[in-house]
């Protein structure tokens, strides 16, 4: 398993990538790993914004993609889609890349 600080640094090298493919602007993690509250089976909750829309299928596509490059399922959720009362929490823990 995957330390924060480890998948911080593996985003953070990786997002030029995102970038070119999927017009990414902000990554950030929030949740469980962000709280020390995550145990082996837990995913990591990733925002992102984009400087472009993206389609269903390619947002999908990059939830998959960075799940295998951490090696950890990963739950993205775009901040365009954040609900006022849940959107407030989450904008209040994450930790950009």
């Amino acid at each position: 398993m995957m330390s924060l600080d480890e998948i911080k640094r593996t985003l953070k090298d990786y997002k030029s990538v995102l970038e070119d493919k999927y017009h990414v602007y902000s990554l950030g993690i929030f949740g469980s790993y962000v709280r020390n509250e995550h145990a082996n089976d837990s995913d990591v909750d990733i925002l992102v914004d984009f400087t472009a829309p993206i389609s269903l299928f390619e947002f999908i596509d990059m939830e998959e993609e960075l799940s295998k490059l951490l090696h950890i399922k990963v739950d993205l959720v775009s901040r365009n889609a954040l609900k006022p009362y849940i959107g407030e929490r989450i904008l209040s823990e994450v930790q950009l890349i």
